[in-house]
């Protein structure tokens, strides 16, 4: 450890319990890399992984984006192939695509395909399933509302899941936005990931909360107060 990321531990105050404000505050107090880093919320729920049938997963579309432009590639032909250009996607193509990506580009951050070129798409499961990028219908990118959903990813949709140990990951934005702007991105994403708990899931759905930056120690914060502002249960 450092002696830098030691002097962030004590400003961190270890049995604090922060607003989503004073969260923000202390993070920017704390930044002191020389790039934007990402503000990150990371959500503990209360479940048990290996009771459920499937993680628990969703999209968030922030209001105010996450900072990053976000390149598209879109596997799709014909009309559809030219709704996704004109929605704004940065590739659009078939077979030639699947070849250059075995070739081992990756230049891009999110992949949408229509269900007739699946079968093109799904030899490369193994390249981009391991980075998240596989297209998949339960997150949309299945689909031949291309223009939709590529103007989705534009804004900054995030699409996120439950890892094993059950913990959620979400980047909310960057360092440099203005405080409300955070807030009111970090608002959304806790709004979302309850409005996808299972019907079978009860008692405590979220246990604790955290937000960090890319390269600092996290802060808890009052999960019990701020769902109780927020009227969610």
């Amino acid at each position: 450890m450092g002696k830098r990321y030691s002097t962030l531990l004590e400003k961190a105050e270890k049995d604090k319990l922060y607003t989503i404000e004073e969260a923000i505050d202390k993070l920017k107090e704390m930044h002191s890399v020389k790039f934007d880093e990402t503000v990150e919320l990371s959500i503990k729920l209360g479940i048990d992984p290996k009771k459920l049938q499937q993680p628990i997963r969703g999209s968030v579309v922030f209001p105010y984006g996450i900072g990053k432009e976000v390149k598209i590639l879109v596997f799709a032909t014909g009309e559809l192939a030219e709704k996704a250009k004109n929605a704004g996607a940065d590739y659009v193509g078939g077979n030639e695509l699947v070849e250059k990506i075995k070739s081992g580009w990756l230049d891009f951050d999110a992949v949408v395909s229509t269900p007739d070129m699946m079968k093109v798409v799904s030899p490369l499961g193994k390249i981009l399933g391991p980075r998240g990028l596989m297209p998949n219908p339960k997150t949309g990118t299945v689909t031949n509302n291309v223009e939709e959903i590529v103007k989705e990813l534009k804004k900054g949709r995030i699409d996120y899941k439950m890892d094993k140990e059950g913990n959620i990951q979400i980047p909310c934005g960057k360092i440099s936005f203005d405080k409300e702007k955070l807030v009111e991105n970090i608002i959304e994403a806790i709004k979302n990931v309850l409005s996808v708990k299972p019907s079978s899931v009860k008692g405590i759905y979220i246990n604790n909360m955290y937000l960090s930056l890319t390269m600092s120690p996290s802060l808890k914060l009052n999960s019990t107060r701020i769902l109780q502002e927020l009227k969610i249960s």
